[in-house]
C-alpha cells in the first residue's frame, strides 16, 4: 500500500489542480499578440472572460479599449476594459445588451487596428442577439428545450449559430478589415473552435440545414417565428474561405487535456497510477457513469486496465435528458448514477466537477462519493434509484454534505472526473 491519505481531500485537491492549469493569468499573458500600428479593442464572452480580460490589462501596456461579457456574478475590478453580466444558460436581456456592445465595438476599424477576442465556454448564452426577425423570447424558449432535450453541445450550437446575428462568424466578419486574434479557453470536446461559444470569429462549416436536423431529431418545438426563420433559411453564417475572414488567427491557450495531464501529475507525485480514459466523452451522463464503474471494478478486481492503487481520470460535456423535476446538473447526476452501479464497492472513492463552478444552474461544482454513500443514504430514508430517476442529483448529495462548492473558479475547460481505486 503506497502512503496515506485522505482520499475525499485527495480528490478535491486534484480537482482544483485541473482547474488552476487553466487558471487565464497563467495560460493567456504568453500568447498576446504584439500591439497593432491602430488601435487595441478587446472583446469577448465566456464564463473566463473576466479573468481572461484581467489578465490582458495586466500584461498590455499599450491603450486598449473594449468589452467583454460573463456570467451574472463573476465580475472582476477592471480598468479599461468593460464587463457586461448575463446569464447563463438561457440567455437573458442583459446577454443582448452585451452582444450589441461588443458588436458596436468593433465597427469602423481598419487594417491597422487590432481586435483581441476572448473566447471560453458559456459564450453562447452570454452573449446572445437574435438573428433579425427574432426575439429573445423566441431563443429562450428554443434554448431551454434544448437543454432539456438530451443534444450535446456541438448540436445545440449548430441551432445557436443559426439563430443568431454574432455567432458563427459573424463577429468577425462585422470586425473586418482589422485584425482578429482570438484567444480561446475550450470546454467542448474535441477542442473545435467553431463549437466553442458557438465561434463567434471562426468560419461555420454548418448549414441551416444542419440546424434543422437537430431540431428534428430531437422533436424541438419551434416558436413561429423561428420556424419560418429556419424556412427562409436566408443570411446564412460565414463559410471557410469567405474573405471576411482572412485577417484572423485563433490561438488555444487552454484545454481539457491540459487540465487531465496537470491532474495525471499530481497523481503520480501521489504515488498513485493515472488512467486518462479521454478529454471527449460524451453520452448521457448515467451512461457514461456505468462504464467507468465497469473501469474502477475491473482496476479493483483484476489489475486492468491498472493495478491498484489508481486515479480514473476523465474530461468531456455528458449530458442530461430531463424527465423528472428534480435539482442537478451533468456532474452530480453522473456521480449519483456512478454510486448506484458500484453499489458502495469497498475501496472506491470519485469526484466530478464543472471546471467553471457551477453544475448547470445550481450553486455547486459537483459532488463527492465515498463506499459509504448509498448506505448513508438510505440511513436517512433517501431512495437513490428514485432520485436518479427524478433528476434529483442535487438534493440527493446536499442531503448527504458532499456537494463540491466552490464559488466561481473564472476558467472553463468542462466538466472533469476522479476515481480513486485504494
Amino acid at each position: 500500500m503506497k502512503g496515506a491519505l485522505d482520499p475525499r481531500a485527495f480528490l478535491e485537491g486534484l480537482f482544483h489542480t485541473a482547474c488552476a492549469a487553466a487558471d487565464p493569468m497563467q495560460v493567456l499573458p504568453p500568447h498576446l499578440p504584439p500591439p497593432p500600428k491602430g488601435r487595441t479593442v478587446v472583446v469577448g464572452a465566456g464564463k473566463a472572460a473576466s479573468k481572461m480580460a484581467l489578465a490582458v490589462e495586466s500584461h498590455w501596456s499599450g491603450p486598449l479599449s473594449g468589452v467583454v461579457v460573463t456570467r451574472h456574478g463573476q465580475r472582476l475590478p477592471l480598468e479599461r476594459i468593460e464587463i457586461v453580466e448575463s446569464a447563463h444558460p438561457v440567455p437573458d436581456r442583459h446577454a443582448v445588451e452585451g452582444a450589441r456592445q461588443v458588436l458596436a465595438a468593433v465597427q469602423g476599424l481598419t487594417s491597422d487596428d487590432l481586435v483581441l477576442c476572448l473566447i471560453s465556454g458559456g459564450g453562447s448564452a452570454l452573449m446572445t442577439l437574435p438573428a433579425e426577425g427574432l426575439s429573445l423570447d423566441d431563443k429562450q424558449a428554443v434554448t431551454r428545450a434544448l437543454l432539456r432535450s438530451g443534444a450535446n453541445i456541438g448540436e445545440m450550437n449548430t441551432v445557436r449559430k443559426h439563430l443568431s446575428g454574432i455567432k458563427g462568424g459573424r463577429l468577425a466578419a462585422a470586425a473586418a478589415p482589422a485584425q482578429v486574434v482570438t484567444l480561446a479557453i475550450s470546454d467542448v470536446p474535441g477542442d473545435d473552435p467553431a463549437i466553442i461559444a458557438s465561434g463567434p470569429t471562426v468560419a461555420d462549416p454548418t448549414t441551416f440545414a444542419h440546424a434543422k436536423a437537430v431540431i428534428d431529431r430531437y422533436a424541438i418545438p419551434l416558436p413561429a417565428a423561428i420556424a419560418r426563420h429556419f424556412e427562409a433559411a436566408r443570411d446564412e453564417s460565414p463559410k471557410p474561405g469567405d474573405p471576411r475572414l482572412a485577417n484572423n488567427r485563433l490561438k488555444m491557450i487552454a484545454t481539457p487535456q491540459m487540465a487531465l495531464e496537470a491532474a495525471a501529475a499530481a497523481v503520480k507525485k501521489a504515488q498513485r497510477t493515472p488512467v486518462i480514459l479521454g478529454d471527449a466523452i460524451e453520452g448521457e451522463a448515467r451512461e457514461v457513469a456505468k462504464v467507468h464503474a465497469g473501469i474502477a471494478r475491473s482496476i479493483a478486481r483484476h489489475g486492468h486496465p491498472a493495478r491498484p492503487p489508481a486515479v480514473i481520470l476523465s474530461g468531456g460535456e455528458t449530458t442530461v435528458t430531463v424527465r423528472g423535476k428534480g435539482r442537478g446538473g451533468r456532474n452530480a447526476e453522473f456521480m449519483l448514477a456512478l454510486a448506484i452501479a458500484l453499489e458502495d464497492q469497498p475501496g472506491i472513492f470519485a469526484i466530478a466537477g464543472d471546471t467553471d463552478g457551477i453544475d448547470g444552474t445550481e450553486d455547486n461544482a459537483g459532488a463527492l462519493i465515498d463506499p459509504t454513500t448509498l448506505s448513508r443514504a438510505r440511513a436517512m430514508g433517501l431512495d437513490p434509484q428514485a432520485m436518479l430517476d427524478n433528476n434529483d442529483a442535487y438534493t440527493f448529495f446536499k442531503a448527504l454534505g458532499d456537494l463540491v462548492v466552490t464559488g466561481p473558479t473564472y476558467t472553463n475547460v468542462n466538466d472533469f472526473r476522479a476515481i480513486l481505486i485504494h
